[in-house]
This record gives structure tokens, sequence and C-alpha cells, in this order.
């Protein structure tokens, strides 16, 4: 007797295997986005579940550092310097990471799609 279980991901879990795994591998910097988008995208259950949770946090830093340095920018001199250190800042990290992170995932969600 057999039972066909169906292996469902979530974005989520995905979400949260990436943030973590690249919490604990910033030391690698190409590959340790590369292993963490691989388990995320086997976590997310397939491509493009995987290329959402890739995209998703992303978007999410960047509204909240958008808004952060809104609320700086009100200060004379401090709020207009950490307003544009932080944008550029947050652009190139966040550019540098999701390029391993986005491959790393679709080769995840793709052999995840393919067991």
């Amino acid at each position: 007797m057999t039972t066909d279980v169906t292996r469902r991901g979530s974005i989520p879990k995905a979400m949260a295997w990436m943030i973590g795994l690249s919490a604990a591998l910033f030391w690698m910097p190409v590959v340790g986005g590369l292993i963490a988008g691989f388990v995320g995208g086997k976590k997310a259950g397939g491509v493009f579940p995987a290329v959402g949770a890739v995209l998703l946090p992303g978007f999410i830093f960047f509204v909240v550092m958008l808004l952060f340095g809104g609320i700086l920018g009100g200060l004379p001199l401090i709020g207009q310097l950490f307003q544009a250190i932080a944008g550029l800042g947050s652009f190139v990290l966040s550019f540098m990471h999701v390029i391993p992170l986005l491959i790393g995932a679709v080769i995840g969600g793709w052999t995840e799609e393919r067991s």
C-alpha cells in the first residue's frame, strides 16, 4: 500500500531559511548567498515561489529603509547624510546579495520540482 504525499512549499518558511542562513553565512559573500538560496528554494517548493521568497524580503527592506531615511531626512545635516548613505548602501548591499541568492533559489526550486 502506497500513499501519495504531495509536497508543498511555504514562502514564509523559505524566507526565514534564506534570512537565517544569509545571516549565518555572511562571511562567505557569494557562496553563502548561493547556499541560502538553494535551501530556501528547496523549502519554497518550486521556482516561482522561490523567486518570490527572494524578492519579497528585499522589497520589504527597501521600503523600511526608505521610510526610515524619510523620517530622519527632516533633520538638517545628519538626516540628509543618513538618507543618502542608507539609500546607496542598502541598494548596493541588496543588489550584491540578491544575485547569488536568486541563482541559488532558482536551482533549489528547480531541483525540488524535479524530485
